[in-house]
């Protein structure tokens, strides 16, 4: 019987975290939050949502402010993005691959557009680095990714694999996101990215 009572304390009790793996799990929970309440979310708001205590994060954060920070720089890191890059189907046509991109490189945008429009300049100073890397070394690996996606067509292409990564990047991050001009989808941007603005009924 004691043994059968310590099996199930067993089973109930989490698995421990180490201090990293818990600012991991923090980060994850409290992106959101901050998404919908910006630099007012309490830590308490996280810590419930995350199912610990509030001194929990305080274990790993000095304060609210370093946690805030450290969830932008989450939002600007390009760890993500490159690993949706990563698992994209290379043998698929290139304009499936480019789709996929596209979606994964919005999406990306769209995390940082949510975290950096809810804090402001309220959350601290802006991060210089990303996770050790700065703005344009985080872009540069997204744009090495996005180059490997497009290496076996490469004798199909104009120019070399990584001038076509850079050009598809800046249509994608400059397109018009106003309600007059809504952003293509990401068929359409690549659509107009491989074929030209021409239809292809004109001569």
């Amino acid at each position: 019987m004691t043994a059968q009572k310590e099996n199930q304390t067993a089973r109930r009790r989490a698995p421990a975290m180490s201090p990293e793996q818990r600012r991991e799990m923090i980060i994850q929970t409290a992106i959101p939050l901050i998404t919908e309440y910006g630099s007012a979310v309490t830590t308490a708001k996280i810590a419930r949502a995350a199912g610990i205590g509030e001194g929990t994060i305080f274990r790993v954060f000095t304060d609210k402010d370093e946690l805030l920070q450290a969830c932008m720089a989450e939002a600007l890191s390009p760890e993500h993005a490159v690993r949706e890059l990563d698992a994209i189907d290379v043998s698929q046509p290139l304009p499936g691959r480019l789709a996929e991109a596209a979606e994964a490189l919005q999406a990306h945008m769209d995390r940082m557009g949510a975290i950096l429009g809810s804090l402001g300049h309220r959350g601290g100073k802006h991060p210089g680095t990303v996770r050790g890397a700065g703005r344009g070394e985080s872009t540069t690996r997204i744009r090495v990714a996005l180059a490997e996606l497009l290496e076996p067509d490469t004798a199909d292409l104009r120019l070399p694999p990584e001038q076509i990564a850079a050009l598809f990047i800046g249509l994608l991050f400059t397109q018009p996101r106003t309600e007059d001009e809504p952003e293509l989808t990401p068929q359409e941007l690549v659509e107009v990215f491989l074929h030209g603005a021409l239809s292809g009924g004109a001569e």
